[in-house]
């Protein structure tokens, strides 16, 4: 496993009068290369979630495993610096936090803070953009002279020169038009089937991940509502509207379609293309006795 919680919570400013928590119980894994989205509405802990993952926030309850480093709630931690460099943290907005002259020096900023020779993070720079389908000439480019799409692939890419084994994103789409959305889904989907990596994206825009996430988790009120493949979850939709979410479209469509023909035991088709093909190949009489 990438990463394990077990009866984990946290508690923000534990100790005072204004003690909150967070997240209650939590149990999850998540498999080594695999790609995960993660839903929930507003509160319910999804960014504190995403902290523990490489030690920015540490248990207050329960224990967290992250590759080889194990978290445990109070219990001195081991050094967290090697994790913050196999788990890339890509915050919600992250063109903020650029802040050089040129795209080369923000890439490369993170490989310098963690002992890289100048040449090798250059090397890692290069690496990155291409893996992000940025063109290099981009690089000596001033990155707030980019366009929309531009900045926010070239601020993943500065946290890709780090060469993470774990990717995790905060609505790595919002503010973004349609066509760069794809692009940015479909340049994650590969960095996972072809490089490994586990990839991790928190989202509400569920539509744009389902037909490429191997699990879903959905947090509901600091706890875990759903934890499963996408199967599992077109089985039962509805579990979204209790966490209050917005069944995807794309749910919906399958739904109506599996109750209708008796497709249950299929794999969801979770685009119009793959439903289409899927209707189309019923036998005629099949989709005669239900029209």
């Amino acid at each position: 496993m990438a990463i394990e919680l077990q009866q984990v919570s946290y508690t923000y400013a534990e100790r005072s009068l204004w003690k909150q928590t967070a997240l209650h119980g939590i149990d999850l894994s998540i498999k080594q290369g695999s790609i995960v989205g993660i839903a929930g509405a507003t509160g319910s802990g999804k960014s504190t979630l995403l902290q523990l993952f490489n030690g920015i926030l540490k248990p207050t309850q329960g224990t967290v495993r992250v590759l080889d480093v194990t978290i445990k709630a109070g219990e001195k931690s081991p050094k967290l610096f090697p994790l913050r460099r196999r788990v890339g943290l890509v915050f919600q907005f992250p063109e903020q936090q650029m802040f050089e002259e040129t795209v080369e020096k923000d890439l490369c900023f993170g490989p310098l803070n963690f002992g890289m020779s100048l040449d090798e993070a250059k090397e890692r720079a290069r690496k990155a953009m291409n893996d992000m389908g940025l063109d290099l000439k981009l690089l000596d480019r001033n990155p707030f002279r980019l366009s929309g799409g531009q900045m926010r692939k070239a601020a993943i890419a500065s946290v890709l020169a780090m060469e993470p084994d774990v990717v995790v994103l905060d609505e790595p789409t919002a503010t973004l038009d349609p066509i760069s959305r794809a692009e940015l889904i479909a340049l994650l989907v590969r960095l996972c089937r072809e490089q490994g990596r586990t990839i991790i994206i928190v989202t509400h825009r569920m539509d744009e991940l389902l037909p490429y996430a191997d699990s879903w988790i959905v947090l509901n009120e600091g706890s875990t509502a759903f934890q499963g493949s996408v199967k599992e979850l077109a089985a039962d939709p509805a579990i979204l509207e209790r966490c209050g979410l917005t069944v995807p479209q794309s749910l919906r469509y399958w739904r109506a379609v599996a109750d209708r023909f008796g497709l249950d035991g299929e794999n969801p088709r979770l685009t119009a293309e793959s439903l289409a093909e899927l209707i189309a190949s019923l036998p005629a009489g099949k989709r005669d006795a239900h029209e």
